[in-house]
């Protein structure tokens, strides 16, 4: 199943008919589909409306340089400053990161949108990808704010997404413009970065993004390209049962198996239940290579909206105001 990026605010013909593919099962929305509030709530109800099955229309709206919405929303503070609020106030900070949670999430939802990918829960220790998106550099410290981001996206009904797996923060690569090699074993790996996500699926976490970085000492290729790391260590030795998505097809690092057949194939084959396609000019030749696969088309229903209220009800909410001054003052 393919998640696919689209072009603009409005949907071209083309892209109408890739939403009628039996591959496609979502859309993935930039700063580039955004004008306002009216315009994001129409194209998410064209998109429904021009596909014969239910669609999982997603954002990432983190909050910080990564927040695609902007105007008419909440200005959601990057997750750096949580750190330097729980060296002083453990308790305020981890409410203060529910209600971030929450704010972000409810607002998406009232958009008409499903799920936004987060948290980002890799550890905050130099990656120029990375960088203040991350809660800390400490692992137990992250599996803390994980817990309850968690909880805090699930108050709002939308799932959560951990991302990126298996930790993308100790390396200094940006995926999107290099090829990103870790060289820890997986005993280090599982004291550190693994830490956050192991908390994130006790906490009931719904999906997991995959990395486009290589653990040599654990397995051959990237993980999201490894059996070893999805099948192996996510789902058997961590227990894992919810979405596997693969990271941008697109970006730089996922380049190392070939083409973009052998790119969605190989995502495909070691255990990715979804692979994300965010650039359009490459929608055509992903939705192709997925032809004659078997498909689960059940596989994203869990992660589908879960009754959004729109913006009135949103803002008749008497925790909305409050909890937006709260989050906005972090910033």
């Amino acid at each position: 199943m393919l998640v696919i990026g689209t072009a603009g605010t409005e949907l071209t013909a083309a892209e109408r008919d890739w939403l009628r593919h039996d591959a496609c099962a979502g859309v993935i929305l930039f700063a580039r589909n955004f004008a306002s509030r009216a315009q994001v709530a129409e194209l998410t109800q064209a998109i429904r409306e021009a596909a014969p099955r239910p669609q999982l229309i997603c954002v990432d709206q983190e909050g910080g340089r990564v927040q695609r919405f902007r105007e008419g929303y909440s200005a959601l503070p990057p997750l750096e400053p949580f750190d330097a609020r729980f060296a002083s106030d453990r308790a305020g900070a981890l409410a203060l990161a529910r209600e971030h949670a929450w704010l972000m999430a409810s607002e998406i939802r009232a958009t008409g949108i499903d799920l936004s990918f987060a948290p980002v829960v890799d550890l905050g220790r130099g990656n120029r990808a990375i960088g203040n998106r991350a809660f800390s550099a400490d692992p137990r410290v992250v599996a803390e704010f994980t817990r309850a981001y968690v909880e805090g996206m699930h108050d709002a009904g939308m799932a959560a997404t951990l991302k990126h797996f298996p930790g993308h923060g100790s390396v200094l690569e940006d995926t999107h413009f290099e090829h990103a090699t870790d060289p820890r074993d997986l005993d280090t790996l599982r004291a550190e970065d693994l830490v956050p996500f192991v908390a994130g699926i006790e906490a009931g976490a719904d999906a997991v993004m995959m990395a486009h970085v290589a653990y040599p000492a654990v397995a051959p290729e990237p993980a999201g390209y490894s059996p070893h790391w999805i099948n192996g260590i996510l789902r058997h030795d961590m227990g894992f049962r919810g979405v596997v998505f693969s990271d941008d097809i697109g970006m730089a690092a996922a380049f190392g198996v070939g083409g973009i057949k052998a790119r969605v194939d190989a995502h495909l084959d070691a255990g990715c239940d979804v692979v994300l396609v965010c650039h359009p000019e490459l929608v055509e030749e992903s939705l192709k290579a997925v032809d004659g696969r078997v498909l689960n088309t059940m596989a994203l229903a869990g992660l589908l909206g879960r009754g959004a209220m729109g913006w009135d009800g949103l803002l008749a909410d008497a925790r909305y105001g409050d909890v937006r001054t709260r989050v906005e003052s972090l910033a």
